[in-house]
């Protein structure tokens, strides 16, 4: 998703996020950082914005912090590959500044995760799929999922579709990320809209993360002017019907992004720290939780032969239980995205299975269909 699991890659680690913070960027900031979103939520600005102008500069912050962190991180690997989550996947989130999250991963080919946030100012529903063409030496991503964000307090729809994504040199050369296009930020409630155009990169690196567009109203006049790069800040300005800035006004910042802790090995931001550990999950963790992982784990203690290993052991036995449903005419059914999570969170909240940090730790991942498949 881009943005909805906790481990889509390791882009999802700093990346879920993008699919928390919205009015609720006065909830978290997924940077971190002294001035963060939690301290916002403190102070009230956010929740002061009204009208839909003031709403969408937040929002266009939020839009590059959804997408930017997410193309900041797609390269990061295992021996070259994505660790793409395996079908059953889930996270949760509990009560988190507020938030409650949970994601699975709901179809295996084409890959495709669903996730739902909530908090008391909105919720957040995103279906994250993809699809892809393979040029030689790069690969272009083409997003067909959609997210969409609810404001409680207005009822106000907000639909975002973000841009294509192209990762170069895949086989040769150093790899790197590019994404030119359009992201698409719709009102439906108002018809409002905000349109950012990502540049793309052009001989030695001209325009390479230049982000540029505008804030329009229901009847497409301009607005308000964005403009800035997705791996450092967004400006706003007011601006006339041609686009331009009017006069006795000033560009602002709306958006930038925090520096990351100081000697991280993995560039992860403190947000992304705290959504891999199990200070964020509930006390009672699902066996088919992200954070469960032994190839994930091994990634963290920096042991990559072994990150490698389990990786490879943990698709093996994916592709033995597609083998086995296609034998035996079985289908794949979801364990949360069935109508049942709220009854099935309560039921094992209510078990008798331990909350010691050390036993959930433990625990062995289990995403399965198929409990023993070599005795089905």
């Amino acid at each position: 998703m881009t943005s909805g699991f906790s481990m889509f890659g390791t882009a999802m680690q700093r990346s879920v996020n993008g699919l928390l913070g919205y009015e609720g960027m006065e909830v978290i900031n997924p940077d971190g950082g002294k001035d963060d979103a939690e301290e916002e939520a403190n102070k009230g600005r956010w929740k002061q914005e009204t009208g839909p102008m003031n709403v969408r500069i937040p929002t266009c912050g939020w839009c590059m912090l959804h997408h930017g962190q997410y193309l900041s991180t797609m390269p990061t690997n295992v021996h070259g590959s994505l660790l793409i989550p395996i079908l059953g996947e889930t996270y949760e989130m509990i009560n988190h500044g507020g938030i409650t999250f949970i994601s699975e991963q709901v179809c295996h080919h084409p890959p495709m995760s669903a996730g739902h946030a909530e908090n008391d100012h909105f919720t957040y529903g995103v279906t994250s799929k993809l699809k892809t063409k393979f040029l030689g030496n790069s690969l272009d991503i083409y997003p067909v999922g959609r997210t969409c964000v609810t404001l409680k307090r207005d009822g106000v729809v907000l639909d975002l579709v973000p841009p294509p994504t192209k990762v170069n040199n895949l086989i040769f050369g150093r790899t790197w990320v590019d994404s030119p296009g359009e992201m698409v930020m719709s009102n439906l409630t108002t018809g409002d809209k905000v349109v950012l155009y990502f540049q793309p990169c052009g001989w030695f690196g001209a325009g390479r993360y230049e982000v540029d567009g505008y804030v329009y109203n229901a009847a497409e006049e301009p607005k308000i002017l964005m403009t800035g790069k997705w791996n450092e800040s967004m400006n706003y300005q007011l601006c006339d019907m041609e686009g331009e800035p009017l006069p006795g006004t000033e560009l602002k910042e709306v958006w930038r992004v925090a520096a990351v802790p100081e000697n991280d090995k993995f560039q992860y931001t403190h947000f992304a720290h705290k959504i891999n550990s199990f200070e964020t999950a509930p006390k009672k963790l699902l066996a088919s939780d992200s954070r469960l992982r032994p190839d994930r784990y091994a990634l963290e203690k920096g042991d990559l032969l072994k990150a490698g290993s389990e990786k490879s052991s943990l698709e093996e036995r994916q592709r033995a239980e597609k083998r086995h449903r296609e034998d035996k005419g079985h289908q794949f059914y979801t364990k949360m995205y069935n109508g049942k999570y709220t009854e099935h969170r309560a039921a094992l909240d209510g078990s008798s299975t331990s909350t010691d940090v050390d036993d959930v730790r433990s625990t062995k991942f289990n995403p399965w269909q198929y409990d023993n498949l070599s005795a089905e």
